[in-house]
């Protein structure tokens, strides 16, 4: 396994388990605003705000890293 994919799995692993801690500890309902896309307030769980906010963002990264070239390809010069 290539040590740079280990570390990146150790630290979404990491992350993960802040985020189950966090849901766990909070509990409470909590209101979300967001006037121009969302008329009406949202009241959700902590828990489920918390998951949601970290959805959006790996969604975010996955489509920031992906796509462009496929690959690195060289131009060869030919002889």
């Amino acid at each position: 396994m290539n040590a740079k994919l280990f570390l990146k799995t150790l630290f979404l692993i990491a992350v993960l388990l802040l985020l189950v801690l966090m849901g766990m500890h909070n509990r409470q309902t909590v209101e979300f605003r967001l006037p121009p896309l969302l008329p009406k307030s949202q009241n959700q769980p902590a828990a489920i705000m918390y998951f949601a906010f970290f959805a959006i963002g790996i969604l975010t990264g996955v489509i920031l890293v992906a796509g462009g070239k496929g690959g690195s390809s060289k131009n060869k010069v030919e002889k």
